[in-house]
């Protein structure tokens, strides 16, 4: 007679936080794929305080307990040569003087890469900031080593860690760029690609979400 097996692995909770209702929209409406726990999207608001008051309050959730966390939606790049509809994927985001490392950044890469076929995905420091960025700021944070700039990424996972040690990922889609500024979100080409990118990367954020419940060696 085969052993006994113990009961299953508890499901981990996934916590999706993005600031804007069409960035939600997106996310929701994606395509799915089998998911390792019960997931939840969530609009924050603009904003670092928006972002840390809803995180907060995601959390403090019956059954959110350990809940990994990705923050997603749009931002700027940085770096010369990109192109709405890139994906950004940060190895840390930063917020002022603090630095969060995040989780599993070689596995979101693959996977958005067998996700989102042909879309050039960059790897790198994800900023904060209060505002949006225009014109000549985008080159004073590119010196200091980011590749990209959103205002809520480093405030969602700097409060997730503050309630507890949990998984945490920041993935960006690049909506405009130093050749390729946006007026207004929806209303160009870029807008729209970038829209239809951020549908499609739910599959990766399961794969990567699975991953968190594989032995480590």
């Amino acid at each position: 007679m085969g052993g006994t097996q113990g009961p299953p692995a508890p499901a981990t909770p996934l916590l999706i936080a993005c600031a804007l209702g069409i960035e939600r929209l997106a996310l929701r409406t994606g395509r799915a794929s089998r998911a390792s726990g019960p997931v939840s999207v969530i609009r924050t608001g603009m904003g670092p305080r928006a972002a840390e008051s809803a995180v907060l309050r995601a959390l403090a959730r019956d059954g959110a307990a350990g809940a990994a966390v990705i923050a997603s939606g749009f931002c700027a790049g940085l770096a010369p040569g990109m192109h709405p509809g890139d994906l950004v994927v940060a190895d840390e985001t930063r917020d002022g003087a603090a630095v969060t490392v995040c989780t599993g950044t070689g596995v979101l890469v693959d996977a958005l890469t067998r996700a989102v076929p042909g879309r050039t995905v960059h790897t790198g420091p994800l900023t904060g900031s209060g505002h949006v960025v225009r014109g000549p700021e985008r080159a004073g944070l590119r010196a200091t080593g980011a590749i990209a700039v959103d205002m809520e990424s480093a405030a969602t996972l700097r409060t997730a860690l503050r309630t507890g040690p949990r998984p945490v990922a920041a993935v960006r889609v690049v909506v405009d760029a130093p050749e390729h500024e946006l007026v207004r979100i929806g209303t160009v080409r870029g807008g729209i690609s970038a829209f239809r990118v951020l549908r499609a990367v739910l599959p990766a954020f399961h794969e990567w979400h699975r991953s968190l419940l594989l032995p480590r060696r």
